[in-house]
C-alpha cells in the first residue's frame, strides 16, 4: 500500500480489526445486533458524483481506534464495549479520489454520552503523531457543532513533498445513538455544514 494511502487509513479507521481493543476477559460488543441502514446518508447526501455500497452487515469498528498513535490504548476506552447496534456504509466519488464512510451506533443506556467522552480523549491524547514519515493531526474546529448536538473535527496528514490529505469528521449524538460521518476534505465548509444537517435529519 503506498505511504500516503496507508498513513489515511491509520488516521481515518484505525486498524479495523474485527474486535478492536478487546482482551479475551473484557466485555464487548461483538454481538451486537445490526443497526438499521435508514440512519445512514445515501449517496445523493453527498453530492451528485458519490457512490453508496450496500450497509455493511458486519461489526463497524468503533471509528476512534488509533493504535499508531503511541498514547493511545484500546482498552481505555470502555463505552465501545456496550454497543447494542452498529451499521456502515463506505461512500466513492465517480473521480477515485479517498472514499467517505458513515457509521451509527447504538449504545446501552447511559453509554453514547461516554463514548463521546472517549471520542475527546482520543482527540487529546493524540492531537498529533508520526506515522510512516508523516505527521497525523487532529483539531476540534467546533466542539459544540449544530448547536451542542455533534463536534466537527479536522483530521490532517502533512507530507513531506506533497500536499496535505484533510478529512472532516462530523460526530452527532442523538439520545443512545452515535452518527460519525468521514468526509474528504469537500474545499468548503458550506458543503461540510450542509451533508452534517442531513445526518441530523436521519437521526429524526
Amino acid at each position: 500500500m503506498p505511504v500516503v494511502l496507508s498513513a489515511l487509513a491509520v488516521m481515518v479507521a484505525g486498524c479495523h480489526r474485527g474486535e478492536p481493543g478487546v482482551g479475551p476477559d473484557e466485555p464487548h460488543s461483538v454481538n451486537a445486533e445490526r443497526g438499521d441502514p435508514r440512519l445512514l446518508l445515501g449517496a445523493g447526501d453527498l453530492g451528485a458524483d458519490w457512490h453508496a455500497d450496500d450497509a455493511r452487515v458486519g461489526l463497524a469498528s468503533w471509528p476512534w481506534e488509533q493504535d499508531s498513535c503511541p498514547n493511545y490504548r484500546s482498552s481505555d476506552y470502555l463505552a465501545k464495549s456496550h454497543r447494542r447496534a452498529a451499521v456502515q456504509r463506505y461512500y466513492r466519488p465517480s473521480g477515485g479520489s479517498s472514499p467517505a464512510h458513515h457509521v451509527v451506533e447504538t449504545y446501552e443506556p447511559g453509554w453514547a454520552e461516554r463514548n463521546v467522552d472517549d471520542v475527546r480523549r482520543v482527540l487529546l491524547r493524540c492531537a498529533s503523531y508520526p506515522v510512516l514519515g508523516s505527521q497525523v493531526s487532529f483539531d476540534v474546529v467546533d466542539p459544540q457543532y449544530l448547536e451542542g448536538a455533534g463536534m466537527l473535527i479536522r483530521g490532517r496528514i502533512a507530507h513531506t513533498d506533497t500536499p496535505d490529505t484533510v478529512t472532516y469528521f462530523v460526530v452527532v449524538r442523538r439520545g443512545e445513538t452515535v452518527s460519525t460521518v468521514r468526509l474528504p476534505d469537500p474545499g468548503s465548509q458550506a458543503v461540510v455544514d450542509s451533508i452534517a444537517a442531513r445526518v441530523v435529519a436521519r437521526l429524526g
